[in-house]
């Protein structure tokens, strides 16, 4: 007789998560729009050092500030940047414009990936030492001679089914160049050997084919306006607007581009661009740092023209003067260049070291590699200057070159000390992005009591988390933050309309008084079957 066997059957019920970890966003990734040797055009890069910067868009530059800003920018403690690369195309010859250089191999025609005159330095070798028995089949080798970067790319085809096509394959591997024209007949013919113990790359036209001086890129033209916010810029999400497709920065430098008197580093920058500039960082959570025009050779200078700047908003900051630093390009002269750059990197490791709360300055906000300011500054100086929106670089005996201020440009704010104070408008800017992006899984979610209960949990804990680390005033809790969600911010009209709106408020300064910070989601709109 067998024993009856009997299986239980088990269900595992998965039960909804009541907290939702909301992490704080990166504070100091900071982009850099400007004039650039090489590298792509209206496109935003990130890179995590100077190394990356000169492999990708060329180092320094004598006719461009960028790079002297983005090189102070990594010195100084930064650590990720965004660079888009503008470019303002050479004046047509003969009804040609000739902003990419052009590289022959027998019939197959290549152009330079990107524009300017670095691809004038491109080399290219074919040769029919195949892996493969295909006769349509051949290696590609292309150069770039100013750097010593070489690609290589075996078994291209010029059929027009194969997989190894060589336009297609260009198109998605290679850095260096792209082809142009139609796809040749017959495939190129193959470059001589180099000599025993030769540099195929080294031993003239047998060996490779280099770019023919008919073929030259022609030098850029300067920067204008147009090339930053012109007609089309917007909708097309180039120039400045090219930012639309980076997901996130948090500080905007405009390094100087227009022209002063035939010196480009000591250059200015469109009062009309600073004021768009600034309103951009207003719609994408960030700060604009305002470079000191170059006619401000003195303290009378500025404040006689703080008023014509381009901008009052609350994000935005001004720092002067301009830093005397020594520039290899002119012999080691020391040049007057722009500090944005130099204040991002300050800002950068402040955030690092202390908390976007923290001002970056005093004896501790160091500029590093800066010898000389190009105007001194005194207290009284400060004194004039400070309240005016202008903050301060200075020389001080006991630290060197240091920031000595933390205001924004806003001056009449009926929010005081958010819009005025710049570690308070980061700080508030740091809490709207982080919710913004920490409280998105609400539009899946029915719009109720039970809803506003989650995203109070969530955003308290949040707060809490920042409390410990003594981004606000107050002894307890409640003296340092509030979190309001519920039917005193979402009325019942938002509810029909799907739309959830939350308040925070924190004190920065002074326990018990808050600055507020207004979040509104969708909520409600994504209803699972």
């Amino acid at each position: 007789m067998h024993a009856a066997m009997s299986y239980a059957s088990t269900v595992t019920e998965q039960l909804p998560t009541a907290v939702h970890p909301i992490a704080g966003v990166a504070t100091s990734i900071t982009a850099f729009v400007g004039r650039a040797l090489r590298g792509p055009v209206d496109e935003p890069v990130s890179i995590a050092s100077f190394a990356q910067f000169e492999r990708l868009f060329g180092g320094l530059w004598e006719d461009s500030a960028l790079g002297f800003a983005v090189r102070d920018f990594f010195l100084n403690g930064g650590a990720k940047a965004v660079i888009v690369r503008l470019y303002h195309a050479p004046a047509p010859v003969d009804g040609v414009v000739r902003s990419h250089a052009i590289l022959r191999a027998g019939a197959l025609t290549l152009q330079a990936r990107d524009p300017g005159t670095w691809g004038n330095a491109l080399q290219v070798r074919v040769d029919h030492e195949l892996l493969s028995g295909d006769p349509d089949s051949f290696n590609l080798s292309v150069r770039d001679s100013a750097t010593g970067q070489v690609e290589l790319f075996r078994n291209l085809s010029l059929g027009a089914s194969h997989p190894r096509r060589v336009d297609l394959v260009l198109r998605s591997i290679s850095r260096l160049v792209a082809m142009s024209g139609a796809l040749p007949l017959e495939r190129p013919a193959s470059h001589a050997r180099a000599p025993e113990h030769g540099d195929v790359w080294e031993c003239g036209a047998a060996s490779n084919s280099g770019v023919m001086v008919l073929d030259h890129a022609a030098d850029e033209l300067p920067l204008t306006l147009a090339d930053f916010i012109g007609s089309g810029k917007m909708a097309r999400k180039a120039g400045l607007y090219a930012l639309d497709r980076a997901d996130l920065f948090n500080l905007l430098c405009l390094p100087p581009y227009l022209d002063n008197g035939g010196d480009l580093l000591d250059a200015g920058v469109h009062s009309a661009l600073v004021a768009e500039a600034g309103a951009y960082c207003e719609l994408r959570r960030a700060m604009l740092l305002v470079d000191p025009p170059p006619a401000w050779r003195s303290v009378d200078n500025a404040l006689e023209g703080v008023a014509a700047l381009g901008t009052s908003s609350r994000n935005a900051a001004l720092f002067f003067p301009r830093l005397l630093q020594p520039v290899d390009q002119r012999g080691g002269r020391l040049t007057r260049l722009a500090p944005c750059g130099a204040v991002a990197g300050i800002i950068a490791r402040t955030d690092q070291q202390r908390g976007v709360w923290k001002a970056p300055v005093g004896m501790d906000a160091t500029l590093i590699g800066v010898p000389e300011l190009s105007v001194p500054v005194s207290d009284s100086d400060n004194g004039m200057l400070n309240p005016l929106g202008i903050n301060c670089l200075r020389s001080m005996p006991s630290a060197g070159r240091i920031v000595w201020g933390a205001r924004t440009l806003h001056s009449d704010d009926p929010d005081g000390a958010q819009g005025k104070c710049i570690p308070v408008r980061r700080t508030a800017l740091y809490i709207e992005e982080s919710l913004v992006r920490g409280t998105r899984w609400v539009l899946c979610e029915q719009n109720d009591d039970q809803l506003w209960a989650k995203v109070r949990l969530c955003i308290h804990a949040f707060m809490a988390g920042l409390f410990r680390q003594g981004a606000f005033q107050g002894k307890a809790p409640h003296e340092a933050f509030f979190v309001s969600c519920g039917p005193e911010t979402t009325t019942q009209d938002d509810v029909e309309h799907g739309v959830l709106n939350i308040t925070v408020g924190f004190a920065p300064l002074k326990a018990g008084q808050f600055v507020l910070v207004h979040v509104q989601q969708a909520a409600g709109q994504v209803r699972s079957h």
